[in-house]
């Protein structure tokens, strides 16, 4: 009996698969706000020059009258603000100075300062450890680049520890990882530490989303399994945005790290709670384990099962399967069967560089949101709430209108409108919320559409591997996302047009994918060459 009809008989969506759901969720939930905590620990608070001849240093505050006389206008034009003018002040006149401060003291001439006075209300690593000025601006940017390289090695790393090791162990051990590197970012000396801390920090959380998912919706029925995966993106979303708030109400990195990382080491009880993976259980010849598991669920279901499901536990579940390459060969395995086909070279590599675009442009648009101007904390909140309604139209646009058009018009909806907001007046704060919140929305959306739409185009005997390098190329995409509003300091309108163009040109590409929507998965090359 195939485990999906064992799900049948064992109920769909019983009262032991929704705790079990809700439950693996919750780490989730900690592991998005983990994620992206950096924008706020790592973000530019307000400081500017210390000027010797207006103040003194051990008893200045950062709001004086004089400023203005002192130190260039802040204002900026720029969609994405990388704040590169705070160490800029007005020289001085030595010769008019006679112990006061005023207008006439300065001249117009600019120099950079190196000393600064911070806007106390808010603390981040920028204060603690002076990463101030253009200069150390790269660090503030590798910070983001350290997180997303930490999900590369973290989501190869315990993928294969998980295969041997168990599901549920592994991904305990990540929400440990990630609880306890997220203190140990608190208590860093220095940079360096912190980074380091960072990456481990990113390894962790780069485990407990794919665990989740499998460890959750494995156990759902394969008609309640769509809505459930939905429902995990929901949560990750909601813990993004919860990270605003408590930035907001803290304004201290300290404070926010420990708030979203500490509670993560209590998640170690799950050892004695939630249920290992049924699948690998059966894959692993543990019968007698993942008999228990279904008796149980059977038991809290209120479900009778019958003599032929028990008996069916007596012989391996995989000994009919076909062999598959081992995880250390898959991306290998990936490009010697792909290469025969130019076609799907082709088709691959198209899918490749969708979404790599799809991660560049939906991590840059939220790790920078905190650079627009307005309120930086409810314009974090909104572009990761705009995450529900983007999984939603993705979810209701592949079955209505197909996986092609949904990708296409997706990324062009992006593209079009990250584009719009370099056309929209700068004092219009809400016009440029609105068309960078639609951005997200498209780019969220594409990214629902693609991880089906790509598993539907490719041959079975590449399906998992192909799925698995594709998402080892968003997450090289992603990794350049922190450095874009750099680019605004050379030529001010290219963060976002960087973000449009690219998308667009994704959106372009996407027309040369096949229609997948009620059509037999492939199963050979020649299969996936039809389509």
């Amino acid at each position: 009996m195939d485990f999906d009809d064992m799900l049948e008989e064992l109920g769909e969506l019983g009262k032991y698969q929704i705790t079990t759901y809700i439950l693996v969720c919750l780490p989730v939930f900690f592991g998005a706000a983990n994620s992206l905590s950096y924008v706020f620990t790592a973000g530019i608070p307000n400081y500017r020059c210390l000027i010797p001849e207006c103040e003194d240093p051990e008893s200045t505050t950062y709001d004086v009258p004089w400023t203005k006389w002192a130190i260039p206008d802040e204002s900026s034009s720029q969609i994405l603000d990388s704040k590169s003018h705070l160490c800029d002040r007005f020289v001085a006149n030595e010769t008019a100075s006679n112990g006061t401060c005023f207008r006439e003291l300065f001249t117009n001439k600019i120099a950079t300062c190196s000393e600064w006075v911070f806007d106390h209300s808010e603390r981040t690593i920028v204060n603690d450890w002076n990463l101030t000025c253009f200069e150390n601006q790269w660090k503030l940017s590798f910070v983001g680049t350290t997180h997303f390289a930490g999900i590369i090695v973290g989501s190869g790393l315990f993928g294969v520890l998980a295969d041997r090791y168990g599901r549920k162990k592994i991904f305990i051990i990540c929400t440990l990882i990630m609880g306890l590197s997220g203190i140990g970012q608190v208590v860093s000396p220095e940079y360096v530490t912190f980074d380091i801390m960072m990456f481990i920090n990113a390894m962790g959380t780069a485990g407990v989303y794919p665990l989740a998912f499998i460890i959750g919706v494995e156990m759902v029925g394969k008609r309640k399994r769509e809505i459930t995966g939905i429902v995990l993106n929901y949560f990750y979303a909601i813990g993004e945005a919860v990270v605003a708030p408590i930035a907001w109400y803290t304004k201290d990195w300290v404070l926010l790290q420990l708030i979203v990382s500490a509670p993560a080491i209590l998640f170690f009880v799950y050892y004695w709670i939630i249920p290992e993976s049924v699948r690998w259980l059966l894959a692993n010849k543990k019968r007698e384990k993942a008999k228990g598991i279904v008796c149980r669920a059977a038991e809290v279901n209120n479900v009778t099962l019958s003599e032929s499901l028990m008996d069916s536990f007596k012989k391996s579940f995989s000994d009919d399967k076909e062999d598959v390459p081992e995880e250390g060969t898959k991306l290998l395995f990936v490009m010697k069967t792909t290469l025969k086909s130019k076609k799907l070279v082709l088709r691959l590599l198209i899918i490749y560089f969708i979404w790599a675009v799809n991660a560049f442009v939906f991590y840059g648009l939220s790790v920078n949101s905190t650079s627009m101007s307005g309120n930086k904390y409810i314009n974090f909140a909104l572009v990761s709430l705009v995450e529900i309604p983007g999984y939603t139209l993705a979810w209701v646009s592949i079955q209505k209108v197909g996986r092609r058009l949904s990708l296409v018009g997706s990324l062009l909806l992006c593209g079009l409108t990250c584009t719009l907001t370099l056309f929209v007046p700068a004092d219009m704060t809400w016009g440029v919320i609105v068309l960078f919140l639609t951005g997200k929305l498209g780019v969220t959306s594409a990214f629902g559409v693609v991880y089906v739409h790509t598993a539907e185009m490719l041959p079975t005997i590449i399906r998992s591997g192909g799925v698995g390098s594709a998402s080892t190329m968003a997450r090289f995409g992603a990794l350049l996302a922190p450095f874009v509003p750099l680019l605004g300091n050379y030529v001010e309108p290219l963060p976002m047009l960087l973000f449009g163009g690219v998308a667009v040109a994704a959106g372009m590409l996407a027309l040369k994918l096949p229609e997948t929507l009620g059509i037999k998965l492939p199963e050979t090359v020649e299969e996936a060459e039809n389509l």
